[in-house]
This record gives structure tokens, sequence and C-alpha cells, in this order.
């Protein structure tokens, strides 16, 4: 197991691998089995995604509590009217990002990486970013074992949860590995993927968990929408050759401390941000 991204970079950079590689290997130790088999689980996991980033598109998934639900439809439509700001890219990412919470707030499976309330960031990038690259099966598999080193250094250092961290470390994580897995994508170097996950990661330092009526549904969904185009936008940076002047495991110890800094009504108690404003309060009331 790699405990920081130095040890992870340091072994890449000696042994000319990329990070998936490093850790393919390394998991295939860890747990006893051939790197085909390690291979398979995490295509499995792959599949899940892809169904989860897609069942929103086609039709209105509501939540259990009715709070939100439709809008991944919603944007998918926008896209077929050619209407868009941000382009097909960006928008395909939000609507698969959507996607992914509806299906978890309808209780629907997903995989979630690192956790539910995060559960759209990852397939959402990893899918359009393949998708736009053309990558093989292979490839795409690959990305996620680079996703889940960043993931398990940020647990391993600081924490993914957003009762101890804020929706910093659950979003935050999931943007950063997200931006990571892109870069491998597109071809970058393992240099480049930190340094996307640590531009991914400072963009949102700070951000509160917060969730109306105690629900994983809002903000949490839009903040998915969001975390994906951070996390594409931190992947162009990178590729780009923009670094982050602070490495990496200095962003993840500033955001553990910034998360340890915050009152608890800011950390998934839903007594404070939206989740206590009066139309928060009034929809709690409604569900409950």
């Amino acid at each position: 197991m790699f405990s920081s991204a130095k040890e992870l970079l340091e072994y890449c950079i000696k042994n000319n691998v990329k990070i998936s590689a490093a850790i393919i290997d390394d998991e295939a130790k860890t747990s006893e089995k051939s790197k085909g088999e390690v291979m398979e689980r995490m295509r499995q996991s792959l599949e899940v995604m892809r169904s989860s980033a897609s069942q929103g598109l086609e039709k209105d998934i509501k939540s259990i509590s009715g709070l939100i639900g439709g809008d991944a439809k919603r944007i998918n439509d926008n896209i077929n009217k050619n209407k868009t700001l941000c382009g097909s890219n960006i928008n395909k990412a939000m609507a698969r990002a959507f996607s992914s919470s509806e299906v978890n707030s309808a209780m629907g499976r997903i995989v979630a990486a690192p956790t539910a309330g995060s559960c759209g960031i990852l397939p959402a990038v990893i899918i359009t970013a393949a998708e736009n690259f053309n990558s093989t099966e292979e490839e795409i598999v690959n990305s996620l074992f680079t996703a889940s080193a960043v993931g398990a250094i940020i647990a391993g250092n600081a924490t993914l949860s957003g009762a101890e961290g804020g929706c910093q470390a659950e979003c935050g994580s999931a943007s950063a590995m997200a931006a990571a897995a892109c870069v491998e994508l597109a071809g970058g170097t393992p240099e480049m993927s930190f340094h996307a996950a640590a531009i991914a990661i400072k963009c949102i330092l700070g951000l509160v968990c917060d969730p109306i009526a105690g629900l994983v549904e809002a903000p949490c969904a839009k903040r998915n929408a969001m975390g994906s185009v951070n996390a594409m936008a931190a992947a162009d940076m990178a590729l780009a050759g923009v670094k982050s002047i602070i490495p990496f495991d200095e962003v993840v110890d500033a955001m553990y401390r910034i998360g340890k800094s915050m009152p608890f009504e800011l950390r998934e108690t839903s007594l404070g941000g939206l989740a206590a404003t009066p139309t928060g309060i009034k929809l709690h009331k409604e569900i409950f």
C-alpha cells in the first residue's frame, strides 16, 4: 500500500509505470489474487457505474422523499436542443452525475466511490472522458485504479466523510479521484494526475455538508454535477502543464485541518447552511 502521493509518484518514476499499473500490482499482491481477477472485479464496478449514470438520462427518477428527481433528463434533453453554453462534454458529465445521484436517492444500485453522497462524479467524468478519447475498456478500467489510489491516500491521511470533514471531503475527494483518472485516460503523466487531483480539491476547499432534511439529495446532487465539471477542468489544466503550487499530500492535509475546524452544524448534521434556511426547514417539516 502507498501511504502518500509522494511515495506513489517516486515508485512510478523509478519503475516507469503508470499509477494504475502500480496499484493493480499492489492490489494483486495484497489480495493474493491474479491481476486478471483484480481487473475483472473493477470492470464489474464499472458496469454498475455505467448503469447508474445512464438510467436518469431517458426517464425521470424521483427520490424516495420526492425532494429531487428528473434533473438528469432535463439536462440531457437540453443537450439534444443544441442550446448549451458549456458544450456537450460538460453537459453530458453533469447529466450523468445527476443520474447516479438520483438513482442513489431512489435506493437504486450505485458504486459509492468514495461515498454514496458523491457517487455521481467519478462515473460521470470517466464515461464522458472515455467517450471523448475513444478509450478502450482496459484503459477505462485502469483509470479507475488510478482514481482508487487517490481515494485511498485521502482516506489514509484525512477523511472521505462529510460528517467529519464537510462536503469538501466527499465531493472534493471524488472530484480529485476523477481528475487524476481523467488525466491518465488522456495520456498524461502520474505527476500530472496528482497536479489535477490537487487542483480539484483546492477548488472545493471549505465546502460544507448541509443536506436538506438530513437526506443525501439536496444540494448533494447539484454538487455532484459541479464536482464533475471541476474534475474535468482540473484535468485539462494539468494536461496543459498547469501545476499545483502546493503538493497533493499537503492539499489533503489542509483539507483535513479545514474540516476539523468547521463547526459541527456544517458537517452533515443539517443544523446549518442550506438545511437551516427557512425553505430548508419548511421542506424538512413537509417530508417528515
